[in-house]
């Protein structure tokens, strides 16, 4: 079942993140990881600027989690996550499809360059890769990152072509 976390579900979103980008160690370059990958006070900011946790469950537990942040014109997939001993269910593609479909609007995520596993699943759910100078664009305009992430990731897209997602007023 797929449901809106609360408040109640915070400590188990933050082991499902933390258990899942185990994955990135020694993927991503070494001055981006650290441990814990996201800490608590991370994830109640995040959750404080506005993204919504969604997560799969089955038998009163949560298996994965995806995050969605409304940016007027675009959604952003943030933070999806699915327990290792539960990757490759499907989990992931069901929580992706339901907040694509919620969205209703282009929906974009940024990744991990390096991360070839999380792009392949974002290609196979329907999502393509932007171009460089438009990835750099994006960035800027909805997610706040430092510039190592930036020069380290990708943005992918649900909608055909630039044009699908607007520029922001005064562009």
């Amino acid at each position: 079942m797929i449901r809106l976390c609360n408040s109640m579900d915070a400590e188990e979103i933050y082991r499902i993140i933390n258990d899942a980008a185990h994955a990135y160690k020694g993927v991503i370059p070494d001055d981006r990881y650290h441990e814990p990958y996201m800490s608590m006070d991370e994830l109640r900011s995040e959750i404080g600027d506005g993204i919504a946790f969604w997560g799969y469950e089955e038998g009163n537990r949560l298996m994965g989690v995806m995050g969605i942040q409304d940016k007027s014109e675009v959604a952003l997939i943030r933070h999806a996550y699915v327990r290792t001993d539960q990757r490759k269910s499907g989990i992931g593609t069901k929580l992706l499809s339901y907040l694509a479909a919620m969205a209703g609007k282009p929906v974009l995520v940024g990744t991990w360059e390096s991360a070839d596993w999380a792009i392949r699943f974002y290609i196979k759910n329907g999502f393509h890769l932007v171009a460089p100078d438009e990835k750099t664009r994006l960035l800027h305009t909805y997610w706040t990152i430092p510039e190592r992430q930036i020069e380290t990731s990708v943005v992918l897209s649900n909608s055909l072509g630039s044009t699908a997602v607007a520029s922001p007023a005064g562009d």
